[in-house]
């Protein structure tokens, strides 16, 4: 198939409903391996969160790499905690977390409780994410850091990675999150430019995003950088080519590539099922634009397993590098 140039509309939604029926089973196929591989330390991270209390993406969005990451099948377990609450500020299209104008308030002491627990599990690697929280003035920035400098106090070995939000495009709040000591900064742009505002929150924006990273990495050099892009929400090639090479231009070395799956009715709508040598495609044509590593797959999602093995090797050379 030619990428570049399309196929017939026929062809189009042939692919769409194979591929369709191709995600479905494999998510479902995912899901039932979930249940037979409950390896100890899943069973471990899982009992925790319970005890203290605390959300993760992982459960909240039913993640099919769930007992992989948690279970660290590759040798590197891992998870993504969610901070400040599961209430987010924004209505992005695509999104199940619920929303409202006034979330209940943050969790003072969840700093210390989720450094506790995460230094007790023995991860190797952790994603802290959140919900975006407009209604705080720094829009959580600052309970970002404190938890990343209270888990670096508690491990300084565990590599720590901030899936954040653009913060309104708030330069201070990007600088409090990049000098708490974190290892990997993530921001997404979840789609190509043209369809910002069918698939996100209006007070996002694609410019405003990559202002964001460019910022980030300016701070600290040895940063890595990270976003990603949502496939099958409508995007054409060229659109998705022009969106790696901004990436690239602002100093991003890791990318994603992911199946959009509808949560619901209520969210718009899968406009194609990717198929699977596309995202084949462009894994090679990231690559060669020169990202360091590129995930692509129906069922990778931002914070995924196979590039957190990656990063974390990547780091470990940089640390070497620096020590010589």
């Amino acid at each position: 198939m030619d990428f570049v140039a399309g196929s017939s509309s026929q062809q189009r939604e042939e692919v769409a409903a194979e591929t369709g029926a191709a995600v479905k089973n494999r998510e479902e196929e995912m899901h039932r391996s979930v249940l037979g591989q409950l390896k100890p330390d899943y069973v471990k991270v899982k009992e925790s969160l319970k005890g203290l209390n605390l959300t993760t993406v992982c459960e909240e969005a039913k993640c099919p790499n769930i007992g992989e990451c948690w279970g660290g099948l590759e040798g590197t377990a891992t998870a993504t905690i969610m901070l400040m609450g599961d209430t987010c500020t924004r209505g992005c299209k695509f999104c199940h977390i619920k929303t409202s104008r006034a979330p209940p308030p943050v969790d003072e002491d969840e700093p210390r409780k989720v450094a506790e627990a995460i230094s007790k599990w023995g991860l190797d690697y952790v994603v802290l994410t959140s919900v975006d929280r407009d209604d705080m003035p720094d829009g959580g920035a600052g309970h970002f850091a404190r938890t990343i400098s209270t888990l670096k106090d508690l491990n300084s070995k565990v590599k720590i990675e901030a899936l954040v939000s653009d913060f309104q495009g708030n330069e201070a709040c990007v600088k409090t999150v990049v000098d708490s000591g974190l290892d990997v900064y993530a921001h997404n742009i979840e789609t190509v430019e043209r369809l910002q505002g069918r698939v996100r929150d209006h007070r996002a924006g694609y410019k405003q995003s990559l202002k964001t990273l460019e910022y980030a990495k300016s701070l600290r050099q040895d940063l890595v950088t990270k976003s990603s892009i949502m496939l099958g929400v409508g995007e054409k090639d060229e659109e998705v080519f022009q969106a790696m090479r901004d990436l690239r231009s602002v100093g991003v070395e890791i990318l994603t590539f992911g199946q959009y799956l509808r949560p619901s009715r209520r969210h718009m709508r899968v406009y194609e099922y990717v198929p699977m040598d596309k995202y084949d495609y462009w894994k090679r044509e990231g690559e060669a634009l020169g990202f360091a590593f590129v995930a692509s797959g129906p069922l990778v999602r931002s914070s995924y397993k196979a590039g957190e093995f990656f990063i974390s090797a990547m780091l470990n050379e940089r640390r070497k590098a620096a020590a010589a």
